[in-house]
């Protein structure tokens, strides 16, 4: 996958939105003004993703493309390196679970909006 194929995939949810919040290379994918992915645009050799904390330690394990995310909350976020490694099927997939994860969070008010687009 590349920068432009994440960028795609992420943009096709609904309420999401793109900004670079940090800085000009972090691009920052969100739902409902929640972060659920980001990547930096310059190198793109990795994306940051929300997990559930015992499934990103588990995928820590399982593929060395998979690390805790850097920055960011150890526990609540993994980094996949864009190495070609991870099948992109699979990395769409966990681009999947982090948007849901992040979209379940999200107030009663939001989850209505959300659901209304």
């Amino acid at each position: 996958m590349n920068i432009e194929g994440f960028r795609e995939y992420c943009l096709k949810k609904k309420g999401v939105t793109e900004e670079f919040p940090f800085d000009n290379s972090t691009l920052v994918f969100k739902v409902m003004g929640k972060m659920f992915a980001l990547t930096d645009v310059e190198a793109f050799d990795g994306i940051n993703l929300k997990v559930v904390p015992e499934e990103g330690a588990e995928l820590r394990d399982r593929y060395p493309s998979v690390q805790e995310a850097y920055h960011m909350n150890k526990k609540h976020w993994i980094t996949v390196t864009m190495d070609g490694a991870v099948p992109d099927k699979l990395v769409k997939s966990w681009i999947d679970k982090s948007y849901e994860l992040v979209a379940e969070g999200l107030s009663k008010s939001q989850k209505l909006t959300l659901k209304s687009l």
